[in-house]
């Protein structure tokens, strides 16, 4: 039974993710968990637990007899996590690139192929995709604690992809620079891999800078 539990706290969860990072969810206002469990056709005992997940990556936060809240965007936050993401990502790719096996390499590719795909026919899978892109480029490492932290940044960042694609050419430009990206990677140039990912990265913050500052 308990096994159940998990896997259908597990749906949920990925269920009301989605929604936060679409912006299906208000920010800043009590989510109504009679109401979403009804709708899920669920209990609150697994519906808790995803929610729980949910505020510790950061998607939530919860206050006391008032429930759960989706987290507003922030030109604060985004300056925290697309600066750490600075620190961290465009190294690791770089050095990722010089070890990446063959099959890595086809990883690679194929995130890039799906990410593509979901700009083009699936436009609420992009933030999951090209977190799914850019983690395949960190992988080969192995440096457990680098990855972990990069992801967990990538996770933070979805939400702001969503916003920061939202003005038109932008997603064609992202395309560009993932495909340049990509092809430095492939090719172990790690001073490319490591300049393109800068520029990748700062040019996005600058981007949210101006779109969140109100």
């Amino acid at each position: 039974m308990s096994l159940v539990v998990r896997t259908l706290s597990e749906q949920i969860f990925t269920i009301i993710r989605e929604r936060i990072i679409s912006g299906d969810l208000p920010e800043e206002q009590p989510i109504r968990q009679d109401a979403l469990a009804n709708e899920l056709g669920v209990s609150k005992i697994p519906l808790r637990e995803a929610l729980a997940r949910l505020e510790q990556e950061g998607l939530l936060t919860s206050q006391a007899n008032r429930g759960f809240f989706v987290r507003s965007l922030g030109a604060g936050e985004a300056e925290e996590i697309y600066e750490l993401r600075l620190a961290l990502e465009p190294d690791a790719a770089a050095r990722a690139s010089r070890v990446a096996t063959a099959e890595d390499q086809a990883v690679a590719r194929e995130a890039l192929t799906a990410l593509d795909v979901a700009a083009r026919d699936a436009l609420h899978e992009v933030a999951h995709r090209n977190r799914a892109f850019h983690l395949a480029l960190v992988r080969p490492l192995g440096a457990a604690l680098t990855f972990q932290l990069i992801e967990r940044l990538q996770v933070l960042a979805e939400r702001y992809v969503v916003q920061h694609l939202k003005p038109a050419g932008r997603e064609d430009r992202a395309h560009e620079e993932h495909h340049a990206l990509l092809d430095a990677w492939l090719a172990r140039d790690e001073a490319r891999v490591a300049g393109f990912l800068t520029e990748h990265i700062g040019a996005t913050l600058v981007d949210l800078r101006a779109q969140l500052i109100r």
